[in-house]
């Protein structure tokens, strides 16, 4: 076990200050969950917005907790380097889950998330008929589409699981060469939308079904391939969906990653339900190498001057390190 990081006594001392008060202890405590807004936090803890701004700069400048800015939101979460960050972790790891106060923090905390999960919902069944169209704002689908065979095409695979599989468009096109596909989404219109897409293809061997991207109800070990197409960016844990998704592949399985990169145009926050507005290449790669994956290929595509496209496309490409014994038999899901 490593030793915890030493800090100089005023150092220490700054960040024990800053732990012990009550409210900055549960933010430290619920940012431990998840990452969070000012706005969100006040709706939690039930107090004003100055007040937990002043708490969260006190944190901060602790080092106990991160903020970072996506346009004009601010979020936060638990620090990542430094001492500071480490006595956060020590200190949540401390605290009773079942203490009163903390368990009506995450109840709160579980409203909150409803409630994002309950506007996205809504924002897709009011464009499910219109997802495929909204989706010209990036990178031509056809250029993102051909970038996607290829980061395949090394080795062929028979089993594909697509998280958010929206229209169902990846099962259509890997369809043909696969002995199983099988397509998660929340959105009931979306997978009717997906349901006639696979029925045109004639394509059997694929289906969908509603799951959650956080907790699949699939088996350790299960799929040769698992992609997240432009899914994470609507997600409030992208992080928590990458290492779920990590849990299904089999040995040697690969997981792709295909989402923005990172852009300035708020409206799709505002009017789209988009959580996140595009990534940089380091954020998903380490989400990948922290779900255990080994990161074996990272592009970004830009748009075509001459086309309406206005956002960068990036891919990421990760690999279970397992080896697969040659000859083994493989299992197959039901």
């Amino acid at each position: 076990m490593s030793s915890p990081a030493q800090l100089p006594f005023a150092d220490l001392n700054g960040v024990l200050k800053a732990a012990g008060e009550e409210t900055r202890l549960r933010i430290v405590a619920l940012l431990a969950e998840a990452e969070l807004t000012v706005s969100e936090l006040t709706d939690i803890l039930r107090q004003s917005q100055p007040r937990i701004s002043r708490h969260l700069r006190l944190l901060a400048e602790a080092g106990l907790v991160e903020r970072y800015r996506e346009g004009t939101w601010a979020f936060f979460r638990l620090g990542d380097r430094g001492g500071g960050a480490s006595l956060a972790r020590e200190l949540v790891a401390r605290l009773d889950p079942r203490d009163v106060t903390i368990a009506r923090d995450r109840e709160r905390l579980t409203t909150v998330r409803a409630s994002r999960a309950a506007e996205a919902q809504k924002y897709f069944a009011r464009h499910a008929a219109q997802w495929d169209r909204i989706r010209r704002l990036h990178v031509a689908d056809d250029a993102v589409e051909q970038a996607i065979v290829a980061a395949l095409a090394d080795k062929p695979f028979r089993s594909l699981l697509d998280l958010g599989t929206g229209t169902g468009r990846l099962l259509e096109l890997f369809g043909p060469d696969l002995e199983r596909g099988l397509g998660l989404d929340m959105s009931r219109d979306m997978l009717t939308l997906a349901r006639a897409r696979l029925d045109r293809a004639g394509l059997r061997q694929c289906s969908v079904r509603q799951g959650d991207i956080y907790d699949l109800a699939l088996p350790k070990d299960s799929f040769d391939v698992v992609t997240i197409h432009q899914v994470l960016h609507f997600l409030d844990d992208g992080a928590r969906a990458i290492s779920e998704a990590a849990r299904v592949l089999r040995p040697s399985g690969r997981l792709l990653v295909v989402d923005f990169a990172p852009h300035n145009l708020e409206f799709l926050r505002d009017e789209h339900a988009h959580r996140r507005l595009g990534f940089a290449p380091e954020t998903i790669s380490g989400w990948l190498a922290a779900a255990g994956l080994d990161v074996v290929a990272q592009q970004t595509l830009s748009p075509n001057r001459k086309t309406e496209g206005k956002i960068a496309v990036s891919l990421w490409l990760g690999r279970d390190p397992r080896v697969l014994i040659a000859g083994a038999k493989e299992r197959e899901v039901a």
